[in-house]
């Protein structure tokens, strides 16, 4: 459990530690409280010292239950602790993965964060703190009587072995049940995501067949570790009560040979009793420890750190961007789906990209946008590798309307803003320059309209076009769109059509992907995508007139845009 002394969490350990300790030395005033009123007031007879004794284990047992408070307040801030740095990077790296398609994050990352957490909230992490403290019981009982301490160290002894027991023969159904669980969670989400064409088809039945089948896989396996781990559970249990039946038969074998006291047998049978508790719970609290281990295994052994801010900033770009023979593979063994494309895309031009489903486009936009790195090649803005740009000053220099348009619960002018600080002139300048201002303006609450999870308070339309907004917020110098034209109506397309020319205008580098040729009218080049790989490259008009059969410019396959643009001139 060496994840407990993880730098976050140390000062937090330490004083629940320091709790354990006192805690523990003044529960051992019970059982002497005992020893001394069988042997001392029993003897003299003294009211005196019985009050004396009484008062001083009331004490003792104030200072213990002040010190299992102060232990829980100090478990529950290591908790808090955890989460603080383990949520925000987990779920940072969670966005970054789902962004960049590399699927190798665990998705259930936040669940093994809270269950960190909930760990350090419960019995089983108490008990892993008084376990250490077994040897000052064993001291204790050794120093009333010898036989009694051997037999209950050799309790001891014997029920840490039923510990390292349990754990080999929980560790493979724990995890088998883990994995079981996660993979009927995953079919959950992914039957959620996908409701409507389950039910639109006919296919929810068929859907929750093949979860059924996932579920009962993880009942079996979580059944198969609760039957494994409730047997050893019981045994501890009865193994601990066996040992104090044994403790106080021997004890009292010792009062009759006359080798011992019944205060010394009645003391002895309590702190062995106090002496294996934590182990016993240890046991039947087993599989949590399991649990809590696989998943700090799973969040990497130690707490994200948040990525290194750069020490130097690069100036503004200026937008131009260079692709210098880019290749991607899909996920796993899956074929490459950009396959070696170069071209330069001089600053303040429009790149159309076209090419029927399935070219690859959408993935060369990723890469343009650096949320995918190319297996092969490099991408360049302004002649630097977009790996070695800032994160944040090249997200502040970039536009990107995904297909989607992906907005987010919260007011349009949050959601336009990029959900940062709201700057009220930025936010009205970008939806002029989107021509989405009048349109905003006639919702309920204009600019501060909720728009709910995903905008759904919104026609299609209307998220394209404030999804536009969000693009051209802060004056980007590349903006990048990905069927900027998909459901928008007669009045949308115009609106389109305005903001582009006002791009174009302003030196704005622009990348515009669709399949409706109007608006490629707008680009002052064209790229033609096939099966990932450039075909054609070069001024609009020449491309178009290559397109439809109509010219006999030599045009080169895959030529770079910065060629074409010489052979132009």
């Amino acid at each position: 459990m060496h994840w407990l002394l993880a730098p976050t969490t140390r000062p937090f350990i330490a004083t629940a530690a320091l709790a354990s300790l006192l805690l523990n030395l003044a529960l051992l005033a019970p059982a002497l409280y005992m020893l001394q009123v069988y042997d001392r007031v029993f003897a003299s007879r003294s009211l005196e010292t019985l009050a004396l004794l009484t008062l001083l284990a009331g004490g003792a047992l104030l200072l213990a239950g002040a010190m299992d408070r102060a232990r829980a307040l100090a478990l529950e801030a290591a908790g808090r602790a955890l989460d603080a740095a383990l949520a925000p990077a987990a779920l940072r790296a969670l966005l970054v993965d789902a962004a960049t398609a590399r699927g190798r994050l665990d998705r259930q990352a936040l669940q093994d964060v809270a269950r960190l957490r909930g760990f350090l909230g419960g019995p089983a992490v108490q008990a892993l703190f008084d376990a250490p403290w077994l040897p000052l019981y064993l001291g204790v009982i050794t120093a009333l009587h010898p036989a009694l301490g051997a037999l209950a160290l050799a309790a001891a002894g014997l029920l840490f072995g039923l510990g390292l027991v349990s754990e080999r023969l929980l560790r493979a159904p724990a995890e088998a049940a883990t994995t079981a669980a996660r993979a009927a969670a995953g079919q959950v989400d992914a039957l959620t995501r996908h409701a409507e064409p389950l039910l639109g088809m006919g296919m929810l039945g068929a859907g929750l067949a093949r979860w059924a089948a996932g579920h009962q896989r993880a009942l079996e396996a979580q059944s198969q570790a609760g039957r494994s781990h409730a047997g050893l559970a019981a045994l501890g249990r009865g193994l601990r009560q066996g040992v104090q039946v044994a403790m106080l038969g021997l004890g009292a074998w010792l009062v009759v040979a006359e080798h011992a006291s019944p205060g010394i047998m009645l003391a002895a049978t309590v702190l062995v009793g106090r002496a294996l508790q934590p182990v016993d719970h240890l046991i039947a609290g087993w599989k949590a420890l399991l649990d809590v281990r696989a998943a700090w295994r799973r969040l990497g052994a130690a707490p994200a750190e948040p990525e290194a801010a750069t020490a130097v900033r690069l100036p503004r770009p200026r937008g131009e961007l260079r692709l210098e023979r880019v290749s991607l593979r899909g996920a796993a063994d899956a074929a490459t789906i950009v396959k070696s494309v170069s071209l330069l895309l001089p600053a303040g031009e429009c790149l159309g990209i076209v090419g029927p489903s399935g070219a690859g486009k959408t993935s060369l936009l990723r890469l343009m946008l650096g949320l995918r790195a190319p297996q092969l090649g490099c991408v360049r803005l302004d002649g630097t590798d977009l790996a070695a740009w800032p994160a944040e000053q090249r997200a502040a220099a970039v536009g990107y309307l995904p297909q989607d348009g992906a907005l987010f619960d919260g007011s349009v002018a949050q959601n336009i803003a990029r959900l940062g600080p709201v700057d009220s002139d930025q936010v009205l300048r970008a939806a002029r320059r989107a021509g989405v201002h009048e349109l905003i303006a006639r919702l309920p609450q204009a600019y501060e309209t909720e728009i709910g999870v995903d905008g759904l308070r919104l026609s299609g339309g209307q998220r394209q076009r404030i999804a536009l907004a969000r693009a051209l917020y802060g004056d980007p110098a590349l903006v990048v769109l990905d069927e900027p034209d998909a459901g928008l109506d007669a009045e949308g397309e115009q609106a389109l059509d305005a903001a582009l020319q006002a791009l174009k205008a302003d030196g704005v580098t622009v990348v515009l992907v669709s399949h409706r040729t109007r608006l490629m009218r707008h680009a002052d080049r064209l790229a033609v995508l096939r099966d990932g790989a450039l075909e054609i490259c070069g001024p609009r008009e020449e491309v178009q007139a290559r397109l439809s059969g109509r010219t006999v410019l030599p045009l080169r396959a895959a030529e770079p845009a910065h060629a074409a643009q010489g052979s132009r001139a």
